[in-house]
């Protein structure tokens, strides 16, 4: 399950929108089922400036701690606060009510150099 409407990282994350504004970042179906049971994410406050493939942040499964990557560079704009009490939505809705975080990117056009869904599919049915 891959959507066409996303862009993709190498590290399962994923970016809804096309940087004209602010994007919407998740992990995908792909990371979140090897991952497991998600118990735990830690996610940076608003305002907080990222940099692109940077951590930033974590995501606690049963199983272990993933880093979180930042897919692009720019400024935290908002976070999915209902993470905090119910993690596990991730699991059963990573692409919707799973999003991590929203960022306005510095460099708008780096959204088109991301994965596009046809190079996605490739790298995790290799």
């Amino acid at each position: 399950m891959i959507p066409e409407d996303l862009r993709y990282t190498a590290e399962h994350e994923w970016v809804a929108g096309d940087g004209g504004g602010s994007v919407r970042i998740g992990i995908t179906h792909f990371a979140q089922d090897a991952l497991g049971d998600i118990v735990f994410v830690q996610l940076p406050e608003s305002g907080a400036v990222v940099a692109a493939g940077e951590s930033l942040g974590e995501i606690e499964s049963t199983k272990s701690v993933s880093e979180i990557y930042a897919p692009l560079g720019g400024t935290v704009v908002a976070r999915n606060e209902a993470l905090g009490d119910t993690p596990e939505v991730i699991n059963t809705d990573p692409y919707g009510a799973g999003w991590l975080l929203e960022i306005t990117p510095d460099d708008p056009a780096a959204v088109g150099g991301l994965l596009s869904p046809a190079a996605y599919r490739e790298l995790t049915e290799s």
